[in-house]
Parts: structure tokens; C-alpha cells; sequence
């Protein structure tokens, strides 16, 4: 029997939580999420939300930090918006637990990290969204109408229109991985809030929970997507045989630390004025291009010139991990760190508020195409945006939820399994997960070419029918659900990377290296309809 909730949210980070924490106020909500609550993307976090808070900062020098980065791809109404309600935030994060680090006056100390004019990065040491997790699980665990199922997956979005209702969400089909079994869960509104899709790559920051699930099943019930060519691979990852996707926050180089050569030569004032606190997609392509150029495996991060106390005080997450766990003290020797897929700039479309293109689904945080990012995002602004339209979803909500109440729920059928058998070869999985992420990563990665992303495609079109083929023999897994949604998303990265012929962000081709004012606009996909790009 299908379950019937107001608020059905798919992800449990900054933007699950916080649109939780709002909308019940004035409904039901249901978080569902894939393996405990506090896994996400948002518990990883180390460098911090940036808001104008400084005495020498402005809202306009933050959209203009925002805007450069983000290469001319930015929305100034997503950015205006963003910029000036960060403040507020922040604000309603403290409000709720939040232990932001101050500044001994009164105030809260604030980072710099690249492409920021100004110190304007609210921190808790260099751990910022793991405090924010865990204040806002304390928080709506404290909501006697807010209700956390973990090691819950969802598998297909349902569409009303296909059991003979309106042409809207009505919630999804989630596997239960404890119970076995596919439920069916219906929503006055469905909130995708399942954060980005690192791990379609085969190096990443990411957590293992990053496989693009909300993409995917949006892009499968019909929603619009935008600019997934636009992959931020953050420069600076551990390079260790023991650390499998330890981030070395961009706040260290906010602090001074410098990228050198394994010969100990300084290299980013050659690539770019801000040097080492350039943005994200210059820094990443620098390594890459000084990596290929000296045959190294690796660059050096090198903060051993600041003072030891001040780096201990300032990074002890950072500087605990490495010298319990890999025998690196921070303080006295340089890191190895090579670039990793970070942050998925694209996603699911959505408008001021958080709504998708397909009524009744709402989608927020990294999984949504806001504007906000353009083509490279700038550091720390991912939080802060999920924080802002998660906030902004609810409160539009709040005026629709009567309506949506008072509207005929659709006859959806139960989940049917149908002939499908439990498989007994994982390793189809395994072997098709790994050579995606592979395939990704060679030809679809930092620099790309016409050629390469030729072959991706024709690649990934076998392997989906593979996946396709194996999906519909066999009863779900998560492993499973997981696999079906990077092989989707790996292929939409592709189309809109190949439709892009210029370079520009995080998007570079070597076939186009030059930025074109004919191509300042986003690429859009929607499912049946080639890529096209459209104004912003």
C-alpha cells in the first residue's frame, strides 16, 4: 500500500535538512536517504559559506567574485539573490546549532579562499560541514512531524500523467535496502536534494554517495537539465596509496600555502595574476598541464613556511588526518595533490524557487542548475546555495500546500517485480562501474577533444544497453540502482560537453580553446530533444 506524505525530500544534507527544517512548519515531511543521514557530500565539507559578513566586503564584490568565476555563464538575478541572502544563512544555520568559529571581538572569523576579493568565508576550523550537518540533524530530529528513514534509495520518480492523472510528480519509488523491497511513496510535493555525481569519475573528493541519483531520475520523468558539461575538479586532493578521496581544502591556500613543483618550483604566477588563489578551474588545468608536462604523478601543496601552532589551530582536521592516517605533518613537509572531479555546476533545472520543469518535483542544492555557478563555481557558494533556495522552496510551499492537499491523489500502482531474478554476477556491476568511471575520466575529463568524446559516446551507448538489459532481468540492489544512474548521467555530461564548441570555465577543448560571446549561453537537454542552448 503506497504511503502518503506532504513533503516526500530525497537527501539529507545542507538542502534536505534545511528545506525540512522549513517546511515543517506548515506540513509533513518525509527525508529519505541512502545510507545513514550524516553520509553526504555536506559532512565533507572543510573550507566554509561564504556571505558577506566584513566591514571591507560588499554584496556587489561578491557577485562580481561569483560572475568571474563563473565565466560569463552566471544568472545576475540567481546571483543577486544569493549573494544578498547570505547573510541571513547564516543567521538561521547559528540559530540552529551551527558553532561557526569567531573572531575573539565578537564577530566570526572569515577565510579566503580562491577567486574571493575579501574574506568572507564563515568556518568551523576546517570541518565547516560536518558542524552544520550535525546541528541541522539535531534540529529536525527535534520536529515531531519531520521523519529520517535511512538506507532508503529512490528508483524511478512517478509521473501521474502515465496512470491516466495530470502531467506532475507525485512522488517515487523508493528501495527499502534493509526490508528488500520497492515502496511506493506519494507527495503533495517531491524535493530532490541528492546531491552531485562525483563518483561517475574515477578520481573524486566526493563520498560514495555521489552517483547523480536525482539527475538521473528527473532526466528519466521527463525534466530538464542544463549544463553538465561543466565539471569543477577540485585541484587539490591528497595524493597517498592510503587516501582514497581525502580534499585538502582551498581555504589552505587561502592562508598561504603555494602549489610548487616536486622540484620545489612555484608555478601559478605563470597561469594566472591571482596565482595560487586563482579559481578552481584555472588551478585544476595548471596542475594538469605542469603534471603532463614534467611527467609527474603529483604537485606539492606547501603551507610549512606559516607558523606550525597557527596551521595546527587554523586545519586540525586536516592536519590530524594526515599525520595519524598517512604520516604527513603539514606542518613540515609539502602535500602531494592531484586534481579530482569536486562539483557538478549543472543539474536539474529549476527557477527562483526551486521548482523543476515537471510539476509537483522541486530540486535543490548541487543536484539543481540554479545560474548561480554559470561554468565554474566559486568556493564556498555550494552551501550557501542550498541553503538559499531550500529556504526559498519551503516558503513558496507554504501557500501552495492547502491546494495541493485538497487535489485527488493518483491511482499509482505497487512496485512490480515481475520475472526479474537476484543476480548471481556482481561482477557485471562492479566491471561496468569501473570502466565507466574510467572512460570518464580519460576522455571526458580536465581537457577534453572532439575525438575523445567521440569515443565516450559510442562506448556508453553499449554499455547502457548493457545496464539496460541487466536492470530489467535482475531485482534492484543499490549497487545496482547506483550503476544504472552514473551510466544516465555520464552519458548527459557527454551530449552537453560535445555540443559545447568553445572553452570556457570548466569546460576546455582543445579542438576549441577560445571563449566565444556565441556560445554565453546554457546548454539545455531534455529527454527526447537534442542539446540546444538557451539565453540566460
Amino acid at each position: 500500500m503506497a504511503q502518503v506524505t506532504d513533503y516526500l525530500v530525497l537527501g539529507s544534507g545542507i538542502a534536505g535538512l534545511s528545506f525540512a527544517l522549513e517546511a515543517s512548519r506548515h506540513g509533513e515531511v518525509t527525508v529519505l536517504t541512502k545510507r545513514a543521514a550524516d553520509e553526504g557530500a555536506t559532512a565533507w565539507a572543510q573550507g566554509g559559506i561564504s556571505a558577506v559578513l566584513g566591514a571591507d566586503d560588499s554584496f556587489e564584490r561578491h557577485a562580481e567574485d561569483t560572475r568571474v568565476a563563473g565565466a560569463g555563464l552566471c544568472h545576475d538575478v540567481v546571483v543577486e539573490l544569493c549573494v544578498r541572502e547570505g547573510p541571513d544563512v547564516i543567521r538561521f544555520l547559528r540559530e540552529h546549532g551551527a558553532a561557526f568559529d569567531g573572531d575573539g571581538a565578537g564577530g566570526l572569523a572569515l577565510g579566503r579562499e580562491g577567486g574571493h576579493t575579501a574574506r568572507r568565508v564563515a568556518h568551523v576550523g576546517d570541518a565547516t560541514g560536518r558542524e552544520v550537518e550535525r546541528a541541522l540533524l539535531e534540529a529536525v530530529r527535534e520536529r515531531p512531524n519531520v521523519r529520517i528513514l535511512e538506507w532508503h534509495t529512490g528508483v524511478d520518480l512517478i509521473v501521474a500523467s502515465r496512470y491516466g492523472g495530470p502531467d506532475r510528480c507525485a512522488g517515487a519509488y523508493v528501495f527499502d535496502e534493509r526490508a528488500g523491497r520497492v515502496d511506493t511513496w506519494l507527495a503533495r510535493a517531491t524535493v530532490l536534494a541528492t546531491g552531485g555525481a562525483g563518483k561517475v569519475y574515477l578520481y573524486t573528493s566526493n563520498p560514495d554517495v555521489a552517483t547523480g541519483d536525482g539527475i538521473a531520475m528527473a532526466w528519466r520523468a521527463g525534466a530538464e537539465v542544463a549544463n553538465l558539461e561543466f565539471i569543477q575538479f577540485h585541484p587539490t586532493c591528497l595524493f597517498h596509496p592510503l587516501a582514497k578521496n581525502f580534499l585538502l581544502t582551498e581555504a589552505l591556500r587561502g592562508e598561504g600555502a603555494v602549489l610548487r613543483l616536486p622540484d620545489g618550483t612555484a608555478f601559478m604566477a605563470q597561469h594566472h595574476p591571482m596565482a595560487d588563489l586563482a579559481p578552481r578551474d584555472v588551478v585544476a588545468r595548471a596542475i594538469d598541464h605542469e603534471m603532463k608536462r614534467t611527467g609527474s604523478e603529483h604537485v606539492l601543496l606547501d603551507i610549512t613556511h606559516r607558523p606550525a601552532e597557527f596551521v595546527r589551530d587554523r586545519f586540525p582536521f586536516i592536519h590530524e588526518r594526515c599525520l595519524r592516517k598517512y604520516g604527513l605533518d603539514i606542518t613540515a613537509e609539502p602535500m602531494p595533490v592531484v586534481p579530482a572531479a569536486h562539483y557538478l555546476c549543472g543539474g536539474v533545472t529549476s527557477d527562483l524557487h526551486g521548482r523543476s520543469t515537471l510539476p509537483g518535483l522541486w530540486v535543490i542544492g548541487e543536484t539543481a542548475c540554479t545560474g548561480l555557478h554559470g561554468a565554474n563555481r566559486l568556493a564556498s557558494n555550494s552551501l550557501l546555495e542550498g541553503a538559499v533556495f531550500a529556504r526559498r522552496a519551503a516558503a513558496r510551499l507554504e501557500g501552495q500546500i492547502g491546494e495541493l492537499r485538497a487535489a485527488p491523489q493518483p491511482a499509482v500502482p505497487e512496485w512490480q517485480v515481475g520475472t526479474a531474478t537476484p543476480s548471481d554476477e556482481a561482477v557485471v556491476v562492479t566491471q561496468s562501474w569501473d570502466e565507466i568511471r574510467r572512460l570518464m575520466w580519460n576522455y571526458v575529463g580536465i581537457v577534453r577533444s572532439t575525438s575523445r568524446l567521440r569515443r565516450a559516446s559510442r562506448r556508453m551507448a553499449v554499455l547502457e544497453e548493457e545496464i539496460r538489459e541487466y536492470y530489467w532481468k535482475h531485482t534492484v540492489t543499490r549497487d545496482l540502482l547506483e550503476l544504472r544512474n552514473i551510466a544516465a548521467v555520464a552519458e548527459l555530461v557527454i551530449q552537453c560537453a560535445a555540443s559545447r564548441r568553445e572553452s570556457r570555465g570548466l569546460h576546455y577543448t582543445i579542438d576549441h580553446p577560445e571563449t566565444s560571446a556565441d556560445w554565453a549561453e546554457d546548454t539545455v537537454l531534455k529527454r527526447g530533444f537534442p542539446p540546444h542552448l538557451r539565453g540566460r
